[in-house]
Formats: C-alpha cells, sequence, structure tokens
C-alpha cells in the first residue's frame, strides 16, 4: 500500500530534471545589458527550469527578427522600435520582457568633433540598419534637427567594430554601448552625448518572440522568463560570476572596463523586467509622421507581461532592486 503511494507522489511531481524542453535564444551584441543571457546560460539557469537551451549570436535586431519570424530562433534580444515598427506593418513579433527602457548609449566622436551639429556631412557607423545603434542615431540625430540626408550612415556589423573605424579614422562618429563606450572614453574620444544620464522612457531593448510560438510553446516560454528573471536578480547581487559572464562573452581584458560594465548593468537591466508602456508610447509618437497605423495603436499591442506578471503574483520579485 505504501509503496503504491510513494510511486504515485513521484509521478504526479513534475520534474523539469526529466522534461529539458530545447528551445533556441539569440543575443545580439556585446552590450552591458545583455548580461542577463549570458548569465542564465552559465549559472545554469535555463537547465535549472527545464530548458535545453542553445544561446545563439546573431548580430542586429533587424536579423533577429527575421530569424524569429523563420522560426529558426525562439527567443531573442530585440531593439523597441523596430519590434513596434515590425508590428505595425503586420509581423508576428511580440516582447516578452522589458530589458533596457532607457537609452543607454553615447554618442561618441573623434576628438575634433566637439557638438552633435558637427556631424553633418560625416560618417556615423551603426551595427546594421534596423538595429539599436541605428535606432539610437536617428533619434539623436532627429533631437538635433539633423536630417537623415545629412550624414552618412556606415554598418558595420558589431559595435566593437564601430570603435575600431572612429579610431582608424574611417568614420566620424557612432552610438556606442557599453562597455565599448567605456573604451572609448578611455581612447579620448569626444562624448557628445551620453543618453544614460537623460530621463527618457523609451524601450531601448526587449527579449521578443513571436506569438505564434508562444501560443504553442507556452510552457517554454513560461519556464524561459522564469529562468532569465532569476538570472537578473542572480547579476545584481553576485558581482564574482557575473563579471566572469561579462568577460568572457564581451571579451574584456581591462579590470576597470569590467568594474564599469558590471555596474552599468547592475543598474540599468529591468528587475521587474516588464516592458516600459511609456517607453512603447515614446515610440509610437516618434513613429506616428511615418507610420498611419502608429497613430492608433495602443502600447499594450506589441507587449504581452503575462509570465511577467505571474511572477510577481507568486512574489518573485519581492524585494527586488
Amino acid at each position: 500500500m505504501y509503496r503504491i503511494i510513494a510511486v504515485v507522489v513521484l509521478v504526479l511531481i513534475p520534474s523539469y530534471a526529466s522534461a529539458q524542453l530545447k528551445t533556441r535564444f539569440n543575443w545580439t551584441s556585446p552590450a552591458s545589458n545583455l548580461s542577463g543571457s549570458w548569465v542564465a546560460y552559465e549559472e545554469g539557469f535555463f537547465k535549472k527550469h527545464g530548458l535545453d537551451l542553445e544561446l545563439l549570436h546573431i548580430p542586429s535586431t533587424s536579423m533577429a527578427i527575421q530569424t524569429m519570424l523563420a522560426g529558426e530562433v525562439a527567443f531573442s534580444y530585440t531593439d523597441g522600435r523596430n519590434a513596434v515598427t515590425a508590428g505595425l506593418r503586420g509581423a508576428d513579433i511580440v516582447m516578452l520582457a522589458g530589458v533596457a527602457n532607457h537609452f543607454v548609449f553615447s554618442m561618441m566622436a573623434r576628438p575634433e568633433i566637439k557638438r552633435i551639429s558637427d556631424l553633418r556631412g560625416k560618417k556615423i557607423g551603426i551595427t546594421r540598419i534596423g538595429s539599436s545603434s541605428h535606432t539610437v542615431t536617428l533619434w539623436i540625430m532627429n533631437r538635433a534637427g539633423i536630417k537623415p540626408d545629412e550624414y552618412q550612415l556606415v554598418p558595420l556589423v558589431e559595435v566593437p567594430n564601430v570603435l575600431t573605424s572612429i579610431m582608424a579614422g574611417q568614420i566620424d562618429a557612432g552610438a556606442l554601448s557599453p562597455p565599448t563606450s567605456f573604451r572609448a572614453r578611455k581612447a579620448g574620444l569626444t562624448e557628445l552625448v551620453d543618453l544614460s544620464k537623460e530621463d527618457l522612457e523609451y524601450v531601448s531593448v526587449a527579449v521578443g518572440s513571436t506569438r505564434s510560438y508562444i501560443r504553442a510553446n507556452e510552457e517554454i516560454a513560461r519556464r524561459f522568463i522564469r529562468a532569465y528573471s532569476e538570472a537578473i536578480g542572480f547579476l545584481k547581487n553576485n558581482k564574482a560570476a557575473t563579471m566572469r559572464a561579462i568577460q568572457k562573452y564581451a571579451r574584456i581584458k581591462d579590470p576597470e572596463i569590467l568594474e564599469l560594465t558590471y555596474a552599468e548593468a547592475r543598474t540599468h537591466i529591468e528587475w521587474p523586467p516588464y516592458v516600459s508602456k511609456r517607453g512603447v508610447e515614446s515610440i509610437l509618437a516618434e513613429l506616428a509622421p511615418t507610420e498611419v497605423k502608429a497613430k492608433s495603436a495602443k502600447a499594450e499591442d506589441f507587449y504581452d507581461h503575462r509570465f511577467v506578471t505571474q511572477l510577481e503574483k507568486e512574489g518573485f520579485f519581492k524585494g527586488a532592486k
């Protein structure tokens, strides 16, 4: 009798260890606010929550969105503006978790360039058209009253390549994220603007997927957001382990740059990881002059908070800082 009951109990208790679900997660850039993916993978949080996860690196949001729509990748970091634009144009893209609801980029330039207005007629490096660096460059230049036809964009694939090209005199400036922006400061480049110091809500980075994938794989999505969220909490309270992950993926050798990068990640990565409603509204307002549907769209059309909300109801984020 007792033996039979014991067997029934074991069957009813879910075992993530024996039910590893396969999925893929893409990180797009060696930037500080993407550290959560590295920590989650290196510290085993995905495995802990029953995911046999393949961590990929495909640069740029535009390419990441294409791979998700093609069904090649389940989850990816995505630039908020491009995710919203894709959604307005009918793409099956949704943001599940907020990563950075503010810009963390700095516009860095050759030493002789002193003002944003000096960038008229100049070459500005980005990673790709449709990337976060592209989004922030458009935003900075538009705010300064400089039209897209008054400067030249130079796609260079990766953020570190932008810095290398500035240093080599091949381009004049570029929007850089930490740790590359820290390297640029140390090299003596001019920091024309540091957007991390500005109080602007704008979804810079989020974790995205497709609605069709979520419908077909809700349990994977639930486990994924739980693992990612736990990793962010760990990141904010475990400096040494997080720095090891950052050092590995961002390839940082300079101890000072590594310290600054960890501090930036700890400060700016969202936890609880909600996508900012006001941050999406800022994007819609920016797109309204060129995207007709943006005028009537609601911020809630572009994100799905159900998995983060479930964690909050469970008390998962209690004491969050």
